[in-house]
Formats: C-alpha cells, sequence, structure tokens
C-alpha cells in the first residue's frame, strides 16, 4: 500500500494555491480542469517529499458550506525554521493562530479555513519574541 493525497474542497482556488505555493513553497504537482463534471483538481507536494500530495477540489459554481467538521483535524508540515516561515506568512497577511511560543509548533489556517500545523525539522528552536510572548488568535 501507497499513501497517495488529502484532499481538500475549497471555494477559492487561487487563494488557496497561492497559500500552498507562495506562502508554505509546495510546488503545483498536476491540474486538471473537468468541464464536464464542472470541478478542477489541483495537487502540491513538497519538493522534499513530492509523493505525498495535498488534492484541492473545486466545485464549479458551489456555494455549499464546507464547514468546520471534527472528523477532519489539520494537515502538518515539516518546516526549516518555524520562525523565518511564521514571518514569511504574515507578511503575506496569514493569521498565525497558534504561535511557535516553543520554538516546536505553529498553527495557520489556509484561506478556506483549514487547519495547517507546521513543526520545526530535528529540535525546536530557542524560544524568541515576538513569538514567544504572542497570544492564540482564533481556533486552530
Amino acid at each position: 500500500m501507497k499513501y497517495l493525497h488529502a484532499m481538500i474542497r475549497v471555494h477559492d482556488l487561487d487563494a488557496t494555491s497561492k497559500f500552498f505555493t507562495d506562502g508554505l513553497g509546495l510546488k503545483q504537482t498536476r491540474r486538471m480542469d473537468n468541464a464536464a463534471g464542472k470541478f478542477t483538481l489541483v495537487y502540491f507536494a513538497a519538493p522534499e517529499n513530492p509523493e505525498a500530495e495535498v488534492e484541492l477540489t473545486h466545485n464549479w459554481g458551489s456555494d455549499e458550506d464546507y464547514g468546520n467538521a471534527r472528523n477532519f483535524g489539520h494537515l502538518a508540515f515539516e518546516v526549516d525554521d518555524i520562525y523565518a516561515l511564521c514571518e514569511h506568512l504574515q507578511s503575506q497577511g496569514v493569521i498565525i493562530n497558534r504561535p511557535p511560543r516553543d520554538g516546536r509548533m505553529a498553527f495557520v489556517r489556509t484561506p478556506d479555513d483549514i487547519s495547517i500545523e507546521l513543526l520545526q525539522k530535528g529540535e525546536a528552536l530557542p524560544p524568541r519574541e515576538p513569538w514567544a510572548s504572542m497570544a492564540n488568535t482564533g481556533s486552530w
């Protein structure tokens, strides 16, 4: 058996694609626009792990409320420098819902409200400001 991908439904395909590429640094691996089925599938992967993908599914014209189901928690990514990535995401207007106070873990949300866990590669970085004293914002 081989793990292939996790799928999330999105309303704003462009904004969420930009979050994954410009924000997290993932690469788009493939895209399929299906006019007959009125949907688009776009796949992304981390350069270090191209075989494990995230699939964004955009159903054209759908205003269905995808909600915040409790049966799905979050996607997790290992990062080289959690502080640098959180600073980068903030510069793009992303709210750091759970700051990396411990130098190890942070949570953010995609434009479609999917929770993303960021985990520092290797050992935790030494705590530093502004992260060490930053409060949680919203839910994660």
